[in-house]
């Protein structure tokens, strides 16, 4: 059963790493981020940061590593965004 519920949450977690890849690519190709708010980025951010608190409190692998690199991608796109707002 344990084995079930790491390939269940490996899989929902592929499927929310990949929601917020097409618009990183799109910012980074277009570089505009002027239809992205601020609030949007913090608040994806700040959830990924604590559903990545909680796997390590829980020592799950699945929300680890998913967590991981969904904050990853969204402190990309507030690093893409700090940059193209300059011009």
């Amino acid at each position: 059963m344990e084995n079930l519920q790491n390939i269940i949450g490996f899989c929902a977690g592929v499927m929310g790493v990949c929601v917020m890849l097409p618009q990183l690519y799109k910012s980074y190709k277009t570089k505009s981020l002027k239809d992205i708010s601020w609030g949007m980025l913090i608040l994806f951010s700040v959830n990924c940061l604590l559903w990545l608190i909680y796997g390590i409190i829980l020592a799950s692998n699945p929300l680890v590593l998913n967590n991981s690199l969904c904050l990853l991608i969204g402190l990309c796109q507030i690093l893409l965004k700090v940059k193209y707002n300059k011009n």
